[in-house]
């Protein structure tokens, strides 16, 4: 055997030994991660048509933010707020079928609803991760208007129900995610009780949203 054979075998053998005597570390595995998430998306009214009678659409504009805590299966919990709100007058409208007669007086509407849910998140760990999830809402109603010069103030707070599902593109620190849902809060106050009419008790709806999302792993 010549020199460099020798010196080649000479540091395999060293080496080896190395590894036998002093394995590598093992990597900490996962305990979970947080994730901060930016939410904005569209949001349709359950109360369709009060809310097309008195804004001139059931839809628009939502946006909000959420904390989420996921376990290393997958399992996680969420929660946080969105806001949704409208503009229009007030009207009225003798039966369901009959033509909406605008009054002219101005009326704003404001729904918050808090959040908190559990669910699943498919493939953990994976470029793409699909998720579930179910939980409650508290849902914060205000509405403002304007009747001849004198204000009208009401406010009230009811809890709901909300289901989710989704899915997360990515693995790093930041990352992108897009949601749809369905909230109700069933027996909640009437928009300018218009819909007392229309027999729409109900100020959850659906909603579809996109997300940022910053993840801090947990080790």
């Amino acid at each position: 055997m010549n020199a460099r054979a020798w010196s080649r075998t000479t540091a395999a053998s060293l080496l080896a030994f190395a590894l036998l005597a002093f394995p590598p570390a093992a990597r900490p595995a996962r305990a979970g991660e947080i994730a901060i998430e930016g939410l904005a998306g569209s949001f349709q009214m359950a109360a369709s048509n009060t809310g097309s009678a008195v804004f001139g659409s059931d839809s628009g504009a939502t946006f909000g933010g959420a904390l989420r805590f996921t376990l290393a299966r997958g399992v996680f919990v969420e929660g946080g707020v969105r806001t949704f709100s409208k503009s229009g007058e007030r009207v009225f409208v003798a039966t369901p079928s009959s033509v909406v007669q605008k009054l002219g007086f101005p009326l704003s509407m404001r729904l918050t609803p808090i959040f908190l849910d559990v669910g699943y998140r498919f493939r953990q760990g994976r470029l793409v991760v699909p998720y579930l999830a179910v939980g409650g809402t508290l849902t914060q109603y205000d509405q403002t208007s304007n009747v001849a010069g004198q204000s009208f103030d009401e406010s009230t707070s009811k809890a709901g129900f909300l289901a989710a599902g989704g899915v997360e593109i990515g693995r790093g620190l930041l990352r992108l995610a897009a949601e749809g849902g369905w909230t109700t809060t069933p027996n909640a106050i009437g928009i300018a009780d218009v819909s007392q009419v229309y027999g729409e008790k109900d100020i959850g709806g659906k909603y579809v949203i996109a997300k940022l999302v910053l993840v801090f792993p947990i080790r």
